[in-house]
């Protein structure tokens, strides 16, 4: 086995095993706080490098979550749902959001958006809520679901072909996570690595030209496996072009 691929499962071990409460049915004991937004929607400058496309993700009700849950970036995308624990003032529902930024503060593992935050309160108990500022919460991971959509990517705007490709994990369904992304080069027979840049966002200097097949490493309710997508990037892929993988994760 290759080096490269001993050091790969290693991280994998670290990475999967930490965040395995997460992905049981049971709730989590944490405690969440919100950031200011003009419009009460998310950070089109968080983490994950989602840009826009992270501020209006599942309708603007979005978070900032903590290293464990962000997990070097590949915490990206995921979907949890979080309910505070003040009786008078919380529904018993909660809130469902996507982590898209990483940040903690006061021993909180979540920052949502204000209109996130303010989701979890009984209707007309709105101000109370954000007048605590931090409240104690429960959370679990779910399943998100992106309505036809499983796992797409788009080509990073900072991309060039065919000298620079960088790719941002847009949608991921189910309870999953993407550990890795590799692209496969014809001449060598072998799959190449591409570098997570930070958060969603993996690149590759000079990547091979014509079209290229991607696979991901998959994390999540069906075990630890790579998945090859369906559809080829094509030659001509531009940067902000968006590619639908067609794989079925669950």
């Amino acid at each position: 086995m290759k080096k490269s691929h001993v050091l790969l499962l290693l991280l994998v071990q670290v990475i999967v095993l930490l965040p395995l409460l997460c992905l049981s049915d049971d709730f989590v004991s944490s405690r969440a706080t919100y950031y200011g937004s003009p419009d009460c929607k998310g950070n089109s400058r968080g983490a994950c490098g989602y840009g826009e496309f992270g501020r209006d993700i599942n309708d603007g009700e979005v978070s900032g979550v903590s290293s464990r849950l962000w997990k070097n970036g590949a915490g990206c995308g995921a979907c949890y749902q979080v309910r505070c624990k003040i009786p008078p003032h919380c529904n018993e529902e909660g809130v469902y959001v996507v982590a898209t930024d990483y940040g903690e503060g006061d021993g909180t593992d979540f920052i949502f958006s204000p209109k996130a935050y303010g989701r979890m309160a009984r209707p007309g108990t709105e101000f109370q809520l954000y007048s605590f500022g931090v409240v104690d919460v429960e959370y679990q991971r779910v399943p998100c679901r992106y309505g036809g959509y499983n796992l797409v990517y788009k080509i990073h705007e900072k991309s060039y072909n065919p000298h620079y490709l960088a790719v941002l994990i847009l949608y991921v369904g189910g309870v999953n996570d993407i550990l890795a992304v590799e692209f496969w080069q014809e001449d060598c027979k072998e799959w190449k690595r591409m570098r997570r840049v930070f958060g969603a966002v993996h690149d590759y200097q000079n990547p091979p030209r014509g079209t290229l097949s991607l696979r991901f490493l998959v994390y999540g309710s069906a075990g630890l496996n790579w998945v090859e997508s369906q559809n080829a990037l094509p030659a001509d892929w531009t940067a902000g072009g968006t590619y639908n993988t067609n794989i079925l994760l669950t």
